[in-house]
């Protein structure tokens, strides 16, 4: 029982550290265009999606992505389900298939995912919601027709689903736990080869490996300990190495980022082990599309950290820890790296805003004009195309 007080005191340290919420106003949320004024030009190259998380009704917030990194708003596209207004300790709460034609959304307030088609305009087009397969799901991903989705909820799970002409249909027998009850489960994502799932458990420091066979069901998980305490966000390189955040509690400046190689079996190889950011509360984690470079966010520091990887290796980009700095307050959280790598782009919390950076060839990152503000205050998760 003293254990598990312990984890659960820590789960709440860290979702407190790692917070998205703001203590500000409640901002407006953004009215759908009409087809007048949405923004066709040929200037707009991509998208930028996030979702309002909002107890009376979740909606994917839409902008247009320009050649030169700004953003305009698009439209507020409701899901049909509910969010929670309040953080959710999670990464990857939206989710696009591989070739970005289709969105997938968490409702962590109503028990259910939405699919959106992307029309070639950047539009979206809701096509199916269902039932999540658990409780609270907090992040989803896609690989090859099948998605699966982690649920916080309850003793936690994760639950396999085929997608195909725009419906989702759950995988039977494809529903497992968690490696334990109440772990704290922050992030759910395939590996580049679709073979492989892992979880990230902020309670337990473990990351839960599931192997997925053709037929889309996982087995597993297969434990490997985390190389430093409270592994949250996490993502892979083009080469299949795994780069995780590691938030320490919340720890004041104890913040870290490990990499591992896939060893095969569902275990993890520690390549660099929790090279620190020098920042406090890293937990969101994005990587180069060439798997160059990593960034994390530095929740309660309000700053990013850019790491170079190589050959699986990570070396802080700048010694004090500060590869870009947002400011005191600006709780940044979720980032998406445009898909030809040239912006970053992270959701502030504290700013209600999603702030823009171009990526110089060195992994640097400059400010750039064109994010946007205004956003909700439960704003959760950031994907770009």
């Amino acid at each position: 029982m003293r254990i598990a007080s312990s984890l659960g005191l820590l789960a709440f340290a860290v979702v407190s550290a790692c917070s998205m919420d703001s203590t500000g106003p409640t901002m407006p949320s953004h009215a759908a265009p009409d087809a007048a004024s949405f923004d066709r030009s040929s200037n707009t190259v991509g998208q930028v999606f996030t979702m309002s998380n909002a107890v009376a009704g979740n909606a994917v917030l839409a902008f247009t992505r320009a050649a030169d990194g700004s953003l305009q708003q698009a439209g507020t596209y409701p899901t049909g389900g509910s969010g929670t207004g309040a953080g959710l300790g999670n990464q990857g709460g939206l989710a696009l298939d591989d070739g970005g034609q289709t969105l997938f959304v968490v409702n962590a307030g109503s028990n259910n995912v939405s699919a959106f088609d992307v029309r070639h305009d950047g539009t979206l087009e809701q096509t199916d919601k269902v039932a999540s397969g658990g409780v609270m799901p907090i992040s989803v991903t896609y690989s090859h027709g099948t998605i699966y989705v982690l649920n916080a909820g309850g003793v936690g799970n994760i639950s396999g689903f085929r997608f195909s002409n725009g419906k989702l249909s759950p995988i039977a027998g494809s529903t497992r736990a968690l490696s334990g009850a109440a772990v704290g489960p922050a992030e759910i994502s395939f590996d580049p080869s679709g073979h492989w799932l892992v979880v990230t458990e902020k309670g337990t420091n473990r990351l839960s490996t599931y192997a997925v066979g053709d037929d889309g069901i996982a087995t597993g998980p297969t434990i490997t300990a985390s190389s430093g305490v409270t592994p949250f966000g996490f993502a892979f390189t083009n080469a299949g190495g795994l780069i995780v955040s590691e938030a320490f509690g919340g720890a004041l400046n104890a913040s870290a980022v490990s990499s591992y190689a896939n060893a095969g079996n569902g275990t993890w190889s520690v390549v660099s082990a929790s090279v620190p950011t020098t920042e406090t509360a890293a937990c969101w984690i994005a990587v180069t599309g060439n798997g160059r470079y990593a960034f994390t966010t530095n929740a309660r520091s309000g700053t990013i950290t850019g790491s170079s990887i190589h050959d699986g290796a990570l070396t802080r980009l700048a010694a004090d820890g500060v590869t870009a700095n947002i400011g005191a307050g600006s709780a940044p959280s979720e980032m998406a790296v445009s898909r030809n790598s040239q912006f970053l782009y992270a959701l502030s919390g504290g700013l209600h805003a999603i702030v823009a950076y171009s990526i110089g060839s060195d992994g640097s990152l400059t400010p750039i004009s064109g994010g946007v503000s205004g956003l909700p205050n439960a704003a959760n998760g950031l994907v770009a195309r």
